[in-house]
C-alpha cells in the first residue's frame, strides 16, 4: 500500500518567538511543512525564512491580512499543489503538540475519518486547566456548533488542531470558508454538506504567555450569528434541496404548529387583559395544544438529525484529480489566485 504523505499548514502572526520552536518538534511522518505568514507585523515569517534550515519547510507571505482562515486557505492550496494526501493544520504559537501529528492523522490513515480535530474537553482534568475566559467561550459555542454543523458527536469546535484527507478540498470550495476566526466552525458545516465523517481526537492544549488574538466580542458577534445562518442553510440544504424525508414534515409541521399557538395564544391573553375576561378552556387548549405538539415534533426532527450525522468516510470514493490536468484554481472552485511563495524550495 502506498505511503500517504502528509503535509503541516502553520498559520503564523504574532508567533515570532514560538514558531522556530513549534517546527522544530514536527516529526519525520511529515513530508512538507508550509509557514503562512499572515502579513504579521512581527515577521514571522522572515525569522523562519532567515533562521530556519529545515528542508522541508516553504514560507508564503500574505501582502495583507487575511485571517487564520485565509492563512490556512493559502496552505492548503500549496499542500495540493505539492501532492499532500492529507494536510495537518497547527497553530503557531505552541498551544498545540506538533507530536501529537500522528495521533491526529491516525483515523485518516486508517480509513475511518475524513477529518480530524482535536478535543481539550475529554479529559476533566485537563479541562480545569483551561483559562475560564476560552473554558466559557467553548461552552457557550458548543451547542449552536453542533446544530450549525450537523455533528451532533462532536465538541470543542473552535480546536484549531486539524487534519484532512486532501481529496476532500477540491469539493469543498475553499474560497468560500470563512477567513476569520469563524474558520474551523464553517469548515464543519461545509464538511457536513459533502457528508464527510468527523472524528474527535482527544488532545491537551499547552498555555503559556503567548498573545490571543481573540476577543469576547468576536464570539459573541460574529460566532453566533454565523452559527445560526449556517443552520439555516444546512437544514434548508440537507432537508428541502437536496432530499425531502419524514424529518421534512416534522420541521414544517412542528414550526408551523408552534407558530399558530404561540401567536393565537398571546392575541387571546391581550385581549383577556384588555377586556378583563378571562379566556374559555377550549380557547386555551387551541393555543396550548399546538404548542405542545408542535415542540414534541420538533424534537422528532432533532432525534431525526443526531441520527444522520455523517457515519463513514467518503474520501476513498472521490478521485484525485492532478494538479497538472485540473488548475488549482479550478480545483478551489473558482479561487483566486495563490499568493506568491517567498521561498519555493528550502528555507536557508
Amino acid at each position: 500500500m502506498k505511503q500517504l504523505s502528509i503535509g503541516v499548514v502553520i498559520p503564523a502572526y504574532k508567533v515570532r518567538n514560538q514558531i522556530l520552536a513549534v517546527i522544530g518538534r514536527i516529526g519525520p511522518e511529515s513530508s512538507c511543512i508550509i509557514v503562512v505568514d499572515d502579513h504579521c507585523p512581527a515577521g514571522s515569517g522572515s525569522v523562519v525564512r532567515d533562521h530556519c534550515s529545515d528542508p522541508r519547510v516553504t514560507v508564503i507571505r500574505h501582502e495583507r491580512n487575511k485571517g487564520v482562515g485565509g492563512a490556512v486557505v493559502s496552505g492548503y492550496k500549496c499542500a495540493l499543489e505539492r501532492g499532500m494526501d492529507i494536510v495537518v493544520k497547527i497553530d503557531g504559537d505552541g498551544q498545540m503538540a506538533p507530536e501529537l501529528i500522528g495521533s491526529i492523522v491516525s483515523p485518516i490513515l486508517a480509513g475511518e475519518a475524513d477529518y480530524t480535530k482535536g478535543n481539550r474537553f475529554f479529559n476533566p482534568e485537563d479541562v480545569s486547566r483551561m483559562p475560564r475566559i476560552r473554558l466559557i467561550g467553548n461552552a457557550a459555542l458548543s451547542f449552536i456548533t453542533k446544530l450549525s454543523s450537523g455533528y451532533w458527536s462532536v465538541f470543542d469546535p473552535t480546536n484549531g488542531f486539524t487534519a484532512i484527507h486532501a481529496r476532500l478540498l477540491p469539493v469543498l470550495g475553499l474560497d468560500k470558508l470563512s477567513e476569520r476566526y469563524f474558520f474551523e466552525s464553517d469548515m464543519l458545516f461545509r464538511l457536513n454538506i459533502i457528508r464527510a465523517k468527523v472524528v474527535d481526537v482527544p488532545m491537551v492544549a499547552c498555555y503559556g504567555d503567548e498573545e490571543s488574538n481573540l476577543e469576547i466580542h468576536e464570539i459573541l458577534t460574529e460566532f453566533m450569528g454565523a452559527n445560526i445562518r449556517n443552520a439555516c442553510k444546512r437544514v434548508f440544504y440537507s432537508y428541502f434541496l437536496r432530499n425531502f424525508s419524514i424529518a421534512s414534515i416534522y420541521l414544517v409541521a412542528g414550526l408551523s404548529l408552534l407558530a399558530f399557538g404561540g401567536i393565537f395564544g398571546a392575541i387571546n391573553w391581550q385581549r383577556s387583559l384588555a377586556t378583563s375576561v378571562e379566556a374559555s378552556s377550549g380557547t386555551v387548549m387551541l393555543a396550548a395544544l399546538p404548542v405542545l405538539i408542535g415542540l414534541q415534533l420538533l424534537l422528532n426532527f432533532m432525534a431525526y438529525d443526531v441520527s444522520a450525522e455523517p457515519s463513514a468516510p467518503i474520501h476513498p470514493r472521490l478521485t484525485r484529480l492532478a494538479p497538472q490536468r485540473a488548475p488549482l484554481a479550478a480545483l478551489a472552485h473558482g479561487a483566486r489566485a495563490a499568493p506568491s511563495i517567498e521561498a519555493p524550495e528550502s528555507v536557508e
